[in-house]
């Protein structure tokens, strides 16, 4: 784990508007910088990034969180990814946070190694091409320009066996073996990839991991990948993302597609969106990856019985991962078409007219299933329920589950309750269980929400709460519970960007957000927030000695011991509502 003293750091370093600047065109407006959010399609900014807090929040979606998390949400980096870009941009030394083994120094120098060497191998194969008119004929003939076979780094491996060693001189080199350059056997070494029009695929830090080569002709096979390697996985890497980031933020979309020359064609006509998987079968860390960055992922593929099926595992692998607020589609290209044809033959209109028609999943899903069963007989029925049954239920999008289960009763003609009791066989019973009582959210204008807000103005207040306040006979609203767990993170988040990280994926962020947008709203300084937080504090203070007055007086009062006790703690409730707002030990000034 990256150490929590780093990331803090890092974060105070890192200056958010520049970060997010190189995005989004950022407008200053009062203390905060606002544009148009690049998450979601709006016409009026609601996007907002605040240098004070080094947070930005989408009033229109949601979205929210620091330089970190915007890295991830948007550029598609994982998380130590996204640190180290940070930290390289700052001037920072990623840590050392434990020692490392001599096997993982040994692994990682190797790595190093073998990314200076694919390196080395693109750079050569792109001299290649330059040197090759039947190479730069046939990217030609495909339609391709010089611009954009420079920007995707395609080259050409040259009809050698041993070609290669025009690169690497050391040509019995282990590494060119083992970063699948080279093939060994009997005794004999050669070039993995001869006579073939190359396609570097970069990573998500740009760095080259691996080749695909597709011949020139009609030799087989006609696309020729680079094998597993310590660099290369096929099952995570994804061709194309780093060339189509810009333009998928922008579109709000991205196509997947099957092929390296798919995605380079589709370019070249203006579709500059478009990735491809790299021949192998749509995985989880792919559409995780890519829905993390759009909205709409739309797979297109060939329209005959092998694009289908590639289809229905892509659906399969999307259906626990899609969530309510984004969509996935299935567009489907005429019989004999892929994408570099059609785009080559209809052009970019048609192309995003079709796009535009794609199938949502649903409709998908529920096509293939209706198309096996005989639907006018019972049995067929039965049989369609039985066979929607574990689709439906891998959802885990609520509202989209609740939509499919309508639709598919409707389909198999049997009632909403019917289906749950087919679905979801303990529905019933769980329905019937007591749900968790109901927590008011402490309306705004209550002594806790004002507490919550000039909180969230300034952090450092968070060690003026007694937490004996917040535990003593008040009623456990939203917002107190909020400060309970704000004040829980303050001494480990000192800044409120890592607060929030922190609060990630708890009940109570959203109010934390609300509160953070009306000390936003009402442009609180460090002055009107101690005020307000002062006020709230001596309210509650009110409230809580009010409880045990009325619980003393409850009780009836029987002895004189009980009598004096009740007196006394009147006689000080008294003294303390005459001095609203003021009262011994609130922060200072």
């Amino acid at each position: 784990m990256i150490p929590e003293s780093f990331k803090q750091d890092l974060l105070n370093r890192v200056d958010i508007v520049e970060v997010i600047g190189r995005y989004v065109q950022l407008k200053k407006a009062g203390a905060n910088y606002t544009g148009l959010c690049p998450f979601h399609s709006e016409k009026t900014p609601s996007f907002t990034v605040s240098p004070a807090k080094q947070f930005y929040h989408c009033f229109g979606c949601q979205k929210h969180g620091n330089a970190i998390g915007f890295l991830m949400d948007y550029g598609g980096l994982g998380y130590v990814d996204a640190v180290k870009e940070l930290a390289s941009s700052v001037g920072m030394p990623m840590p050392e946070w434990q020692p490392r083994s001599p096997e993982e120094a040994q692994r990682r120098g190797r790595e190093t190694d073998l990314s200076a060497l694919m390196q080395r191998a693109m750079e050569f194969y792109r001299v290649q091409l330059k040197r090759s008119p039947r190479a730069i004929d046939y990217l030609k003939g495909r339609g391709l320009s010089g611009e954009i076979a420079a920007r995707f780094g395609l080259g050409y491996a040259p009809d050698d066996w041993q070609g290669l060693k025009g690169a690497f001189p050391d040509y019995e080199d282990a590494a060119l073996v083992e970063c699948g350059l080279v093939i060994e056997g009997e005794g004999k070494r050669y070039d993995r990839f001869r006579d073939r029009i190359m396609f570097p695929i970069f990573n998500r830090r740009d760095a080259v991991v691996g080749f695909g080569g597709r011949v020139i002709g009609d030799g087989e096979p006609k696309y020729l990948n680079s094998p597993e390697t310590p660099l290369f996985q096929k099952g995570r890497e994804i061709y194309g993302v780093g060339h189509a980031r810009e333009s998928m933020h922008a579109s709000r979309r991205i196509v997947v597609v099957e092929g390296y020359m798919d995605v380079v064609a589709l370019a070249q006509h203006g579709v500059p969106y478009a990735v491809a998987t790299l021949g192998t079968a749509t995985t989880p860390t792919h559409v995780t990856t890519l829905l993390r960055s759009v909205d709409n992922l739309v797979f297109c593929f060939d329209g005959d019985a092998a694009g289908r099926k590639a289809a229905w595992r892509a659906l399969e692998v999307a259906l626990p991962l899609i969530p309510d607020h984004k969509s996935v589609r299935f567009m489907f290209l005429p019989q004999g078409e892929d994408p570099d044809t059609f785009i080559r033959g209809q052009g970019r209109a048609e192309f995003e007219a079709r796009l535009g028609r794609a199938e949502p999943l649903s409709s998908f899903l529920l096509g293939e299933l209706r198309g096996r069963y005989a639907l006018e007989s019972a049995e067929g029925r039965a049989q369609f329920l039985a066979a929607a049954k574990p689709y439906v239920l891998q959802l885990t999008a609520p509202a989209l589950r609740i939509q499919l289960m309508n639709e598919v009763a409707e389909i198999g003609r049997v009632s909403d309750d019917d289906l749950r009791r087919i679905f979801e066989p303990d529905a019933k019973r769980r329905d019937t269980r007591p749900g968790p009582a109901r927590v008011d959210k402490g309306r705004p204008g209550s002594p806790e929400w004002h507490l919550l807000v000039g909180l969230v103005a300034d952090l450092d207040l968070a060690e003026h709460v007694d937490p004996a306040l917040l535990t003593a006979g008040l009623p456990e609203t939203g917002a107190l519970l909020a400060i309970r767990a704000m004040t829980e993170q303050a001494g480990e988040a000192p800044t409120f960007s890592v607060l929030i990280e922190r609060l990630e994926g708890s009940p109570h962020l959203d109010l934390v957000l609300r509160a953070e947008q009306q000390s936003d709203e009402r442009g609180f300084d460090r002055d009107t927030a101690r005020q307000e937080f002062r006020d709230a504090l001596a309210k509650l203070d009110v409230l809580r000695r009010q409880r045990e007055v009325e619980e003393l007086r409850r009780r009836g009062l029987a002895s004189k011991q009980e009598q004096a006790e009740y007196w006394e703690k009147l006689k000080a409730l008294k003294r303390l509502q005459g001095a609203l707002p003021g009262v011994n030990g609130s922060p200072p000034a």
